[in-house]
């Protein structure tokens, strides 16, 4: 069994757009980074952008994972690790 699952992309079918309310600005920003951790995409567009590129990116998500979730989240949401599903 997978431990990484994406199926938001796959079922919404709300309203996309952002800057109306929280809710569409969350649905929206949840479907993104699922259509832009797409396999394929990623192998395309991460040889192309620069270190610097790359080193933004790294620094967003690791600063969003300290700041919001906790050790025991981050180990059992993010590492998937075993002891802590």
């Amino acid at each position: 069994m997978a431990k990484h699952s994406h199926s938001f992309v796959e079922t919404f079918d709300g309203f996309l757009g952002y800057g109306l309310d929280r809710e569409s600005n969350e649905n929206t920003v949840h479907l993104y980074l699922q259509k832009f951790s797409d396999d394929r995409l990623m192998k395309t567009i991460l040889k192309r952008m620069t270190d610097d590129d790359l080193n933004e990116v790294f620094e967003i998500i690791s600063k969003m994972l300290k700041t919001y979730l906790t050790e025991p989240e981050y180990h059992q949401l993010f590492l998937k690790e075993e002891e802590y599903l």
